[in-house]
């Protein structure tokens, strides 16, 4: 079971940073304007959550076999098919969920420079 796990933080952590990258780029894109990148920030991180919380709810309805967490894993090392659709799911939900929760805070930090900035305005 974990290398289940290890394989799933790979693959949603690898998303994630992509997703990362790109608010980061977005921000500085808007450097010129604290508060409006604050804002953006704000607004694109919170929707990363979103998307993670969204997410963790249908990977248990989703076949774990059609993920990209599947593919990484060595054929030796596939759990037992009764035994497989509940593991991969209940491994993909929980890596959304420890993403989803480190993107609240991110969002949160985010927003409250925003509401910073709009004060000392």
């Amino acid at each position: 079971m974990e290398h289940l796990r290890q394989a799933a933080y790979v693959s949603i952590g690898r998303a994630c940073g992509f997703a990362g990258l790109a608010v980061l780029c977005v921000v500085i894109g808007l450097s010129y304007d604290p508060l409006l990148a604050a804002r953006t920030g704000g607004v694109l991180t919170t929707a990363m959550t979103a998307v993670l919380i969204v997410k963790s709810h249908y990977a248990l309805y989703q076949d774990p076999r059609s993920t990209e967490l599947w593919t990484m894993l060595d054929k030796q090392k596939l759990p037992p098919e009764p035994y497989a659709r509940w593991a991969g799911s209940t491994v993909l939900r929980d890596a959304y969920l420890w993403f989803a929760k480190y993107a609240a805070g991110v969002s949160v930090v985010l927003w409250t420079i925003a509401g910073t900035l709009t004060f000392l305005d």
